[in-house]
């Protein structure tokens, strides 16, 4: 039945009557995706607060006890490794440095010798030559009661560069530094804790790997360390072992640089120690955490960068 009206409002009202039941329906609908989200962001915040506040106000007991005495710390020159390292020596864990190049950390680990009085140990092992750095690696951990396997990435050569710009022979040893060398020292190090039951094996990465940038495709080491270890955690978790996952943003490496964005590799250490049994996979800051948009998010903001940056240097 056709409705004659004379002006704008008439014709809204009996528009809103007949539409009445839609209107119910799509509010019902808004109200229940409102709700929804309101659980997801109590349940982050839940989380959060799980992971990085709980455990700095209420430890869990002393680390040597938890998983051993000794911690292996593989890419020590990374300045977030060396931090690490320190970190676990300050609750009397002895360490056994596992590095390319052993001149650039014998004095961090006379340092920690000194300082905490706890025994380390520095191994020179090239894993370019493939299984033969294995060789003085097991020679290092016969005997020890090994509690903590650190497998940090190498950052060397971590400006940005697209695949083609790299030689073959670049990719080739970024894949052992970091690929190879993380998984060979986990085989190393994970009969010993499967026959002890106990041990945590702990891979930093990069959030990097979680969003696409440009210039970072060669990168895919990041990737790998993080599914590498969710792939182990899914298998030794029941034999007592834990697998953690780190994947923390911006680091600073200068003091003037520092910010709450952006933490010391020590306070940043300091944080993520803390989260040793309780996350498997977290940025181990939590204002690092604040930082995880959804992925189309920060996808879209990466390109409108590079196309603002494109039109000012035009």
């Amino acid at each position: 039945m056709a409705v004659a009206v004379d002006s704008f409002h008439l014709l809204y009202r009996e528009i809103s009557r007949s539409c009445s039941s839609h209107f119910e329906a799509l509010a019902l609908i808004g109200a229940l995706y409102a709700a929804s989200r309101a659980v997801v962001l109590l349940r982050d915040c839940c989380t959060v607060v799980r992971v990085h506040f709980l455990p700095r106000m209420m430890p869990s007991g002393r680390l040597t006890q938890r998983y051993g005495d000794w911690a292996v710390i593989y890419g020590a020159a990374e300045p977030v490794a060396g931090a690490y390292a320190e970190e676990l020596a300050r609750s009397g864990i002895s360490i056994i440095f596992i590095t390319q190049d052993g001149s650039s950390v014998r004095d961090a680990a006379s340092f920690l010798s000194q300082t905490y009085r706890v025994e380390t140990a520095v191994v020179t092992a090239d894993f370019s030559l493939g299984q033969a750095a294995a060789k003085p690696v097991a020679e290092a951990l016969r005997g020890k009661d090994v509690g903590f396997l650190v497998n940090c990435m190498d950052e060397t050569s971590a400006s940005p560069r697209s695949l083609i710009e790299i030689p073959e022979r670049g990719v080739l040893d970024r894949v052992n530094r970091n690929v190879g060398a993380a998984t060979l020292m986990a085989r190393l190090v994970l009969p010993g804790m499967v026959e002890r039951s106990r041990g945590a094996v702990v891979n930093i990465s990069s959030g990097a790997c979680c969003r696409p940038r440009h210039g970072r495709v060669t990168r895919i080491d990041l990737g790998y360390l993080d599914h590498f270890s969710r792939a182990l955690h899914f298998e030794y978790s029941d034999k007592g072992i834990f697998i953690q996952s780190l994947i923390p943003f911006q680091i600073s490496s200068s003091s003037s640089a520092e910010g709450w964005f952006a933490p010391s590799p020590e306070v940043y250490a300091r944080h993520a120690v803390s989260t040793l049994g309780v996350s498997t996979r977290t940025t181990g800051y939590w204002p690092h955490t604040l930082q995880c948009i959804p992925e189309w998010i920060w996808i879209l903001g990466s390109r409108n960068r590079c196309l603002l940056f494109e039109l000012l240097s035009a």
